[in-house]
Formats: structure tokens, C-alpha cells, sequence
């Protein structure tokens, strides 16, 4: 079982969030990587993800203006826990309602990411914060940050619970935990995968929503 060697890592800047990793051979749908970081509790439920808002909210609370928080990856919950840090640090918003949108964009049958008509003033003109889980090779901020551009939006800044990655596009990506946290992270193209070619077998395929042993 998996969950047998799964181990917590406590966040430096807070012993309050804990993040949950597995080692092993894991497959994504972009590439595969020898840990699982769960970061379902932290997403889910509220007082963990008050910490972690908490803690990303330090990045922004002097000088930078948000209209707009864009959720990637059920992080939802931690978005709208971030918007009440910010408005408490003094941050408001420069639209018109004085308040912080918390969207997601949804992917049509292409796979591409998209707003809705009734969705892009939320995103058009404003001042954009991008918030998402985890990111590992970058492939999904990169179409986020297009798509934010796309429809008008001003890329303020990027916070993930844990980057394996320090930036993308020239914007540093402000991260609790980072491959600092796991020494030995790794990730790697599927078609050049030394598990792989060592004959290892995949333990897992994993998502956003989680994983499913094989």
C-alpha cells in the first residue's frame, strides 16, 4: 500500500502545514515523478488551508493590487481564504466592486482553457493572481498565463503550495514547499524515464484529484 510510506514534511515558514509525500514511480499526465505530494487535506479542508493562505498572503500584502484570484486544481478553497488575508493586510481591489473575484477557467473538449462570456469581466483589465497546487514541469501555468493574457488579465503574480520549478515566463513562482523540502524530487519526460527503462513499474497514476495504484 502506498500510504505506508507516506511521509510529512513541515513548511519552514509554518510547522502548521504539513505536506504529505509518497515516494515510488508515478505516472502524470505530462510527465512522470518518483514522489506524490498530496495536498488534498491542505485544498480541502479550512483551517489547513487558512494556513496556507495565510502564508502566501506575506508575498502580496504591501504593494500588490489583486482583482482577481484564478483557482487551478481544486484550490478553491485556499483562494477564497487568500482574498480575506489580502483585504485584511490592507490589499483592495481596483475593480469597481471593491471585492476579489475567486474563478476557475474550465477546459473545453480540446483541452484548452477557457472563460465563459459571463466570466471574462472577471478577468479582462483586472489584476490577476494565479493560484494553483503543485506545479512540476510547468506545462499547465504556461497555458494558464496564456489564457489569462488571452482574455485581458494582468499577470500580478503565481503562488503554488509546492513548484518543483522556481519561475516560468520571466515570474518567479512564490511556493511553500519547493524541491529544497524533497532533495531527491525528480521528473521526467514519459518517453525518457529511467524508471522506465529500468524495467520499474508504475506505482501509480496520479492527477489533481489523486492517485490510483496500479
Amino acid at each position: 500500500m502506498l500510504a505506508d510510506r507516506e511521509k510529512k514534511i513541515p513548511a519552514r515558514c509554518n510547522s502548521n502545514i504539513k505536506l504529505k509525500v509518497i515516494p515510488g514511480h508515478f505516472a502524470t499526465t505530462t510527465s512522470h515523478i518518483n514522489y506524490y505530494t498530496d495536498l488534498s487535506t491542505l485544498k480541502a479542508r479550512h483551517a489547513e488551508a487558512m494556513e496556507v493562505a495565510t502564508s502566501m498572503a506575506h508575498e502580496y500584502q504591501y504593494n500588490t493590487p489583486v482583482d482577481t484570484i484564478v483557482c487551478i486544481n481544486g484550490t478553491e478553497v485556499i483562494g477564497t481564504c487568500l482574498a480575506e488575508k489580502l483585504t485584511e493586510n490592507g490589499i483592495m481591489s481596483l475593480n469597481r466592486h471593491n471585492t476579489m473575484y475567486i474563478i476557475t477557467p474550465e477546459f473545453d473538449i480540446n483541452g484548452q482553457l477557457i472563460f465563459r462570456d459571463n466570466m471574462q469581466p472577471m478577468v479582462r483589465g483586472k489584476n490577476v493572481l494565479l493560484l494553483l497546487d503543485a506545479a512540476t514541469t510547468g506545462q499547465t501555468i504556461s497555458k494558464c498565463l496564456n489564457t489569462i493574457k488571452y482574455y485581458g488579465g494582468i499577470i500580478q503574480g503565481i503562488s503554488a503550495i509546492f513548484s518543483a520549478i522556481p519561475d516560468i515566463a520571466g515570474i518567479q513562482i512564490h511556493s511553500i514547499f519547493s524541491t529544497a523540502d524533497i532533495p531527491d524530487y525528480q521528473s521526467f519526460d514519459s518517453f525518457d524515464c529511467p524508471h522506465c527503462k529500468a524495467g520499474e513499474k508504475i506505482d501509480a497514476i496520479v492527477n489533481v484529484h489523486g492517485y490510483s495504484e496500479l
